[in-house]
């Protein structure tokens, strides 16, 4: 498979800087008038621009991580990560999964990693868009960030990212002195749109991924042969092993691939070039791994469905995701996720907080629910024709 130049690096062979080891002044947050992540971003930015100037910090080195930013700084883990986005998206540090974020010299433009195409960059090329085609005058207001992300297709909050990337960009600006939902106005409409057709194409490096896995299918492997493991496949793209599950998901849905469960592993239903399927009679009658990942997460709902029923009350505070998940043996995104369906079926709520937690606002039955078979051995197969 074609390597593209990228590599993979090890975070054993990085040094992660410690904010102990840097005398840091924190910047002023009250008197601005900007978001905190974007006041964060600029003093993030004249810190690793001052830092790499004094030699204090050295290209590839690690950031602290975003919690310990979080608690030096008095603000949530995510308004750190909005500000590391827009620093990445300005070529300063570079984000890779399992590994952390890399400080990296943003005169270069090259890149030897490969990364997520920016979602707000993205958002910024498709804000530009929507004002020239609504033929928006100087001075004119927009409408609220919350509407313009239902037109472009974005998130909230990637939306109010790339606004106030293009407030200072000096392309709109706010009529209030502090940034809201609304309010928004153009302010100078002589800008361009780079390259946003191939960027609307290959909006993440999922897609990129998902492409590379049909080639490599379509190479190396024939229809009815097993997929190599995430691990495999994660050092042959060089990405992580989240991405790779990401874009094979992307698979199963178009009928390529059958996923099964334990030993079973991924199967190739059809190559990518192909349109017809062939469906063997072990694939047909059992349960798939989607089915099988929802009975898991059933079961420890019922789990904790009778821990409710046996130990709690209504009002009562459940024990945090850490404490259940060494509790239980299993780990905290299951309990995260059995938690989430148990609040959509009214079992509990959630509160943030200092007093905030898990609490109980109703008793659940404790009746089990019956289980298809989750894999079965081919040779079995002719057993269960009907």
């Amino acid at each position: 498979m074609k390597e593209n130049g990228y590599i993979l690096p090890q975070k054993a062979d990085l040094r992660q800087v410690k904010l102990s080891e840097l005398n840091l002044t924190a910047p002023d947050l009250k008197n601005i008038t900007e978001s905190k992540a974007i006041a964060i971003a600029k003093w993030m930015m004249q810190w690793i621009e001052n830092g790499l100037k004094n030699h204090n910090l050295e290209l590839n080195n690690l950031l602290p991580s975003k919690a310990e930013f979080a608690y030096f700084l008095g603000v949530s883990v995510g308004t750190i990560q909005n500000a590391l986005r827009y620093i990445e998206d300005l070529g300063y540090v570079e984000s890779k999964q399992c590994i952390g974020t890399i400080i990296r010299d943003p005169k270069s433009t090259t890149a030897n990693m490969r990364k997520l195409t920016s979602k707000r960059e993205i958002a910024i090329d498709e804000i530009k868009q929507f004002i020239i085609e609504h033929q928006f005058k100087i001075g004119q207001i927009l409408p609220s960030s919350r509407t313009i992300a239902t037109i472009i297709g974005c998130s909230a909050n990637t939306t109010r990212l790339a606004l106030e990337y293009l407030s200072t960009e000096g392309i709109i600006e706010h009529k209030f002195k502090n940034s809201k939902e609304s309010g928004w106005k153009l302010k100078n409409s002589n800008f361009t749109i780079e390259n946003i057709s191939t960027k609307i194409s290959q909006k993440t490096l999922v897609k990129k991924v998902e492409n590379d896995l049909k080639g490599y299918i379509t190479n190396n492997l024939k229809t009815g042969d097993k997929l190599p493991a995430h691990a495999e496949l994660s050092r042959l793209l060089k990405v992580s092993i989240k991405t790779i599950h990401d874009a094979l998901k992307v698979l199963i849905e178009e009928g390529i691939l059958l996923p099964r469960r334990g030993r079973y592993g991924t199967t190739i239903l059809r190559l990518p070039n192909e349109k017809n399927i062939s469906i063997k009679k072990e694939t047909s009658i059992f349960a798939s791994a989607k089915d099988t990942a929802f009975y898991y997460y059933e079961k420890t709902q019922n789990h904790i469905k009778r821990m409710i029923s046996e130990k709690y009350e209504i009002g009562s505070k459940l024990p945090s995701i850490i404490e259940l998940s060494k509790e239980m043996d299993l780990s905290p995104n299951t309990i995260r996720k059995a938690f989430q369906n148990l609040a959509k079926e009214g079992y509990l709520a959630f509160s943030r907080g200092r007093y905030g937690g898990t609490f109980v606002i109703d008793i659940p039955q404790t009746e089990e629910a019956a289980f298809k078979w989750l894999a079965v051995n081919p040779q079995y197969a002719e057993s269960y024709k009907n």
